[in-house]
């Protein structure tokens, strides 16, 4: 199958169960407290804060109440329309392949209709995006989805066995990106390959869904994760749930708000102190070091607010890329990295860090050193 029909494949055939691989249960309250928190991500309208996967995790939880499902849909309605269809010069951006794909599913998970004049131009956007697609595990894991959607709906029974194929293989290639830790590639890929793999059952990847599910709660336990994009991803899984779960959820359902003694109120805190944060850059670990400065931000400040800090204050320089997952940094100092390589992020000496640049928050008095290495 052509990677220009995956996602399309998944949406048209939404709804067809498979058995899940078994993964650890979640507290209550911890359920709870992530969706306490993307609650509160949902509250925020702003163009460049709107997300569908925001949406998605929610509804594949049986949140929000419909009274803030309409609102929140219908503002992503208005944005991603407009955004592929107005020609006005100083419009941002349009949205990635991604952002993309989870929108036609959470306008699918609203009940709406995209068979439509502007959702055929969507649709249509979307292959282009599929088309170009490299071979990423996010990728893949939405190539594997698809690949279970096909299985379990009985269509081209001709093709039946190179399907089968087609799925090993892609489930091979996410069990192979598997870590000591549990994580598939890494902590950020790893929710949408565990939603995969839920879909996919096999003996081995049993074992390799168990040890996933209990390395991702063990992280939500310790706070590792606060961006609201992953918590999203994480969501469904832990009401043992898929985005393949999205057509089984009730039209006609009466979805209230969290009972009002779950919320939990967010104290005022005094202004933040400043601290001082070391950044140093590396090419080569025999080389000297490309960048090395010290700056002051607020504290509770994200990794990414250190880097926009320097940019502004030096002549250091780095270049993001959006994904599901959040920016993911592609150069620093104008160096991009070669093939199987990427930007490692240190805790000085040599401690990787297991957060991305807008979820790490560094500490009074550390260095962080951002070095190029080998995949």
């Amino acid at each position: 199958m052509k990677s220009a029909v995956k996602l399309l494949v998944l949406l048209s055939c939404l709804g067809v169960s498979a058995q899940l691989c078994e993964i650890p249960p979640a507290d209550s309250l911890l359920v709870g407290r992530v969706t306490r928190q993307l609650l509160a991500w949902m509250a925020r309208r702003s163009p460049e804060e709107l997300n569908p996967s925001i949406y998605v995790g929610l509804r594949l939880s049986n949140q929000p109440s419909q009274h803030q499902d309409d609102l929140y849909l219908n503002s992503l309605m208005i944005h991603y329309q407009q955004s592929f269809t107005s020609l006005a010069l100083d419009h941002p951006p349009k949205p990635s392949m991604g952002q993309l794909a989870l929108y036609l599913l959470a306008v699918r998970g609203g009940c709406k209709d995209i068979d439509t004049r502007k959702g055929n131009v969507l649709v249509t956007q979307l292959k282009h995006y599929l088309e170009e697609e490299k071979h990423r595990i996010d990728t893949a894991a939405m190539a594997s989805l698809a690949f279970s959607c096909l299985q379990a709906s009985g269509l081209n029974p001709g093709l039946a066995s190179w399907i089968s194929r087609a799925s090993e293989h892609v489930r091979d290639k996410i069990l192979g990106e598997e870590t000591s830790e549990g994580y598939f590639g890494n902590i950020y890929s790893s929710p949408l390959a565990l939603q995969a793999l839920m879909e996919a059952p096999s003996p081995v990847s049993e074992v390799a869904c168990f040890q996933a599910g209990a390395a991702l709660l063990k992280g939500l336990q310790e706070g590792a994760f606060q961006n609201p994009i992953l918590l999203s991803q994480l969501l469904p899984i832990l009401h043992q749930r898929t985005y393949l779960s999205l057509m089984q959820l009730d039209c006609n359902d009466k979805r209230g708000p969290l009972e009002a003694d779950l919320i939990t109120q967010i104290p005022l805190t005094q202004e933040p102190r400043n601290i001082r944060v070391q950044l140093k850059v590396r090419a080569e670990p025999q080389l000297m070091f490309l960048h090395d400065g010290q700056y002051s931000v607020p504290e509770g400040a994200t990794l990414e607010d250190v880097l926009s800090k320097a940019q502004e204050e030096s002549w250091f320089t780095y270049e993001t890329q959006t994904t599901l997952s959040g920016p993911f940094l592609t150069a620093v100092m104008g160096i991009r990295p070669g093939e199987r390589q990427y930007w490692q992020l240190l805790r000085a000496p040599d401690t990787p860090l297991m957060q991305g640049i807008a979820n790490y928050r560094p500490q009074d008095g550390e260095t962080i050193l951002l070095s190029l290495a080998n995949s």
